[in-house]
């Protein structure tokens, strides 16, 4: 591992243009990841090109804003895919278009891509493992204040404030190491978990209408005529996931969310393995965190039946 750790660096060293890409719909490690390793480079070489590029979220434009670039940018250029598992999920199919292809993320490696490829599953999120990046190589990756600050949002994100997922006593101390950066991390944390009124009223109504089957999977149908009613964004939305998670008897719980052209599943449990199910629906993830993609309403049953089977 080690020797892929180096050539990443060599590889960053040797390029003067250099792309970061992530996965679609991101979370905050996904553009964590991103932003951090963006202002790394920025701040180590001040003469590289650096650009991070994919669609952007509003309630997560603290973290960082994206660039819009033209095709002719990839030319020559090295493209780094933070935070990502599969192909099919890298926000901004032109990654193809760079002259090198690198992967670094925490995901179980389910599908191998990239000229370089780092995959770590022991490691809370892409952003922890940036930094142990630049920990290991501090002479040639300098972070400063932007850089801890982005990283620590992407680890707060995937470890939910310290309360799930991979949570090791290196994660404790790379995060300790962050916040000697003094980026005000308060901030972050009050960012991530502010709810409007109107998300209140949605939880609210979340647990008076969510459905149940016999073998513990709850679930709830959130509708573009719903979203208008409650006057609030779907990353706002989705942001509600957790809201199903304390009841008793509740093993996996999911939410299916339409978008313009699909329907958005994001699906979470306590102790039972989900991410086989979300590969059956164009999708993917982590064992107790994924997500998938339906093209109707009409696999909604599918999707709950196949959750059904995965329940001990």
């Amino acid at each position: 591992m080690d020797d892929i750790k180096k050539e990443i660096v060599e590889a960053i060293k040797q390029y003067s243009t250099i792309i970061i890409h992530r996965h679609l719909n991101p979370d905050p490690d996904a553009l964590g990841s991103q932003i951090g390793l963006l202002h790394v480079i920025k701040h180590s070489y001040p003469s590289k090109v650096v650009h991070a590029v994919g669609e952007e979220v509003g309630r997560l434009q603290f973290i960082g804003r994206m660039d819009v670039i033209p095709d002719d940018v990839y030319r020559d250029a090295l493209v780094v895919v933070c935070d990502t598992a599969n192909l099919s999920r890298i926000s901004d199919s032109r990654y193809k278009m760079g002259k090198r292809l690198i992967k670094i993320d925490h995901h179980p490696d389910q599908e191998s891509f990239g000229d370089l490829s780092w995959v770590d599953p022991s490691f809370s999120s892409a952003s922890e493992m940036l930094v142990d990046l630049c920990l290991g190589f501090p002479d040639d990756l300098k972070l400063n204040k932007e850089a801890a600050r982005a990283f620590y949002t992407g680890i707060i994100g995937d470890t939910g404030n310290f309360q799930k997922g991979k949570i090791s006593p290196g994660t404790l101390e790379i995060a300790s190491i962050l916040r000697s950066y003094n980026f005000q991390p308060e901030r972050i944390h009050n960012f991530l978990n502010i709810k409007t009124k109107h998300s209140s009223h949605l939880q609210r109504d979340i647990m008076m209408s969510y459905k149940r089957t016999d073998k513990g999977v709850a679930y709830f149908v959130m509708t573009e005529e719903m979203l208008s009613k409650y006057d609030i964004d779907r990353t706002e939305a989705s942001n509600l996931i957790n809201t199903l998670s304390g009841l008793k008897g509740v093993r996996i719980w999911v939410f299916f969310i339409e978008y313009p052209e699909e329907i958005r599943v994001r699906i979470r449990s306590r102790n039972t393995p989900i991410d086989s199910v979300a590969r059956m629906f164009n999708g993917g993830g982590h064992p107790f965190a994924s997500g998938a993609n339906i093209p109707t309403w009409e696999a909604v049953d599918q999707v709950i039946h196949a959750l059904n089977q995965v329940c001990p």
